[in-house]
């Protein structure tokens, strides 16, 4: 058992049997209360019938006829006790239960009840207190008698505890409180050496079968340390694999400079060839870093200011005339007209390279002789921008469409006649992203790939003008 199995048990333990000595002591409390409300004087409605016919007797029959009917009496033993407080028959009473009972008969003179103590002036000049003590016994004896008075069953003692059921109490205290320090302790010990596995680096143990059919917060933190373990997982693969993959990038440009520079030595006539292959490959590398210094940038959310608001109808008609001209050197066109007057607010520089990195992927897969169509729609209920940008080149297999947007993927297709490194889908991924949008690819059915880009929009300029050639508009 683990530390804070102890702690929830000695916090649960205590917190029962603080709960059971406070029964107890309103138990001995209600028992001390009682005991003081309880009379000494029998007032049931028999007591009640004999002391009437007890006061009848002393006054119509004088205190003979009263010593003979007590003394002739089986159940109900009478007291008649005179002014200087002696008793009829010369029995002990106690001064207690006089006392009471001269307080019952003040009462009764008050209220409107049934009298169980009387006071009635005997032919002798003598005033007698009638009362029946409740200690009177069922076979008619009189009540025991010592110095005192009448003597009766003690009360309790002072804080008198219930000691059985305080005993079962604790004890089933005691057992559920250790269930309840396991049910709580038990999860917590499977997450503690889940953790201590994941900081070893073992990231395969998953804790949501372990926690069964546990349905509360700490069942909960489990799956959430699933998710937490299988995101760090795909990261730690995802930097294995972009290690892979920079330093494959890298050792072909970097063995062709070697290369060069070995040519060079050996042949000194062909220097100038030599060094214009060395800066073309320098040219290389220094876009490739640049590009994975963007991704890493953008991979760690440092986007740089993001409060620009980019008029979507400027942006993307500089994007597509830039475009249009290098496409129509390799005989490809463009086709895109825009006029929405969206307004987006983020990056201008960012945000023009990733829809700008898009738009020449389309240009270099698009066949020799087609067009890539650049279209626009605007969606007033959700406040978004769809652009897509659609080629008709050789698509992409559709078990890769979702892999197009990794770092350094590159069709099956298209890798053949690519020179590009495949950061570019990717850096735009992240900037979109950054954006708060999302952009997605799909192969169209006569041939082609859309890559759908879709962007939440802060305002509107012209809400009321028409939507020109180009750009969709629903209302």
């Amino acid at each position: 058992m683990g530390r804070l199995f102890w702690k929830f048990f000695f916090f649960i333990m205590v917190a029962q049997l603080t709960a059971t000595i406070g029964v107890g002591i309103m138990f001995s409390l209600e028992n001390r209360e009682r005991d003081r409300r309880t009379s000494d004087l029998d007032q049931s409605p028999p007591a009640a019938f004999m002391i009437r016919s007890a006061a009848a007797t002393l006054q119509y029959g004088g205190t003979e006829a009263l010593r003979k009917l007590v003394g002739t009496a089986e159940r109900h033993h009478v007291y008649a006790i005179d002014e200087e407080q002696r008793e009829l028959l010369g029995r002990d009473v106690s001064p207690r239960l006089i006392e009471e009972a001269r307080a019952l008969l003040d009462t009764e003179k008050r209220e409107t009840r049934r009298r169980v103590v009387e006071q009635v002036k005997a032919a002798d000049g003598h005033t007698y207190l009638l009362f029946l003590p409740s200690s009177a016994t069922s076979d008619g004896a009189p009540p025991p008698l010592d110095e005192r008075g009448p003597r009766r069953m003690q009360p309790p003692p002072p804080f008198f505890f219930p000691m059985m059921p305080m005993l079962v109490a604790t004890v089933a205290s005691l057992f559920f409180a250790m269930l309840l320090a396991w049910y709580f302790s038990q999860p917590i010990r499977l997450l503690k050496s889940a953790f201590a596995h994941a900081a070893s680096g073992n990231l395969t143990d998953r804790l949501a079968p372990q926690m069964g059919k546990r349905n509360d917060e700490l069942a909960d933190l489990g799956r959430d340390f699933d998710g937490m373990t299988d995101k760090l997982r795909a990261l730690m693969d995802s930097q294995r694999r972009l290690l892979h993959d920079v330093s494959h990038e890298l050792r072909s440009p970097i063995a062709r400079l070697q290369a060069s520079i070995g040519l060079a030595r050996l042949q000194p006539e062909r220097t100038a060839a030599t060094l214009e292959r060395i800066e073309r490959e320098g040219v290389r590398m220094d876009k490739l870093v640049g590009e994975l210094l963007t991704l890493s940038r953008l991979e760690a959310g440092v986007t740089g200011a993001m409060e620009d608001h980019i008029r979507m109808e400027d942006l993307l008609t500089e994007i597509i005339n830039d475009a249009r001209f290098e496409a129509e050197a390799s005989d490809r066109h463009i086709e895109g007209i825009v006029g929405c007057d969206v307004v987006i607010k983020g990056g201008a520089e960012l945000l023009h390279r990733a829809i700008e990195n898009v738009v020449r992927n389309a240009v270099k897969q698009t066949a020799v002789g087609t067009t890539v169509a650049i279209n626009t729609l605007v969606d007033k209920y959700t406040q978004s921008l769809l652009l897509s940008v659609i080629d008709h080149g050789p698509g992409v297999p559709e078990e890769e469409l979702q892999l197009i947007f990794e770092p350094f993927f590159r069709s099956s297709r298209t890798q053949k006649n690519s020179n590009g490194y495949g950061l570019g889908l990717t850096i735009a991924r992240r900037i979109i992203e950054a954006h708060g949008g999302r952009i997605s690819a799909f192969n169209r059915v006569n041939g082609g790939l859309s890559v759908d880009i879709v962007l939440p929009y802060d305002a509107i300029e012209s809400g009321d003008a028409t939507p020109p050639t180009g750009c969709g508009d629903t209302a």
